[in-house]
């Protein structure tokens, strides 16, 4: 069983209502048994949405409570992130899944790196808040980007 993040198979649930359908990912799950999940609408963040950034760490930092997930209006959305990605913790155990292909550079997602908190489209290394919680758990973490390569 394989954790997909929903955006990457169209469903219109990122940030600006939109998705990151990617066709070739598509291709490559016909025949594989995957279960769909955004952790964001599962923590209970609306689509559409504020854009939001870890601020002065990544995922891991933000669940070990020394640093935040901010929006693009400062507001502090933590809660929501950790939520998420406990939820989506919740799936992998409840599926089983071993493996997870997540939306890259995602505050959420991100498996190798990650926005760098100032909204200015720059990147730094680190995992998102569901990326680093699964990692945390023993699952593989992919992206869109390199599932290929591991699976």
């Amino acid at each position: 069983m394989i954790l997909v993040s929903a955006c990457l198979v169209g469903v219109n649930c990122r940030y600006n209502g939109k998705s990151s359908m990617n066709k070739n990912l598509i291709d490559f799950l016909m025949g594989k048994n995957y279960v769909i999940i955004c952790p964001e609408q599962l923590g209970g963040l609306p689509t559409p949405r504020k854009p939001s950034e870890i601020v002065d760490g990544d995922g891991h930092d933000v669940l070990k409570g020394k640093t935040k997930v901010l929006d693009n209006e400062d507001r502090d959305v933590t809660g929501f992130f950790i939520k998420g990605a406990k939820e989506t913790l919740k799936i992998a155990d409840l599926y089983g899944a071993k493996t997870a292909i997540l939306k890259a550079n995602s505050p959420s997602c991100g498996s190798k790196k990650i926005y760098d908190g100032s909204f200015s489209g720059k990147l730094k290394d680190g995992k998102g808040v569901t990326a680093a919680l699964l990692k945390e758990n023993g699952i593989l973490v992919l992206d869109e980007e390199n599932y290929r390569e591991y699976i």
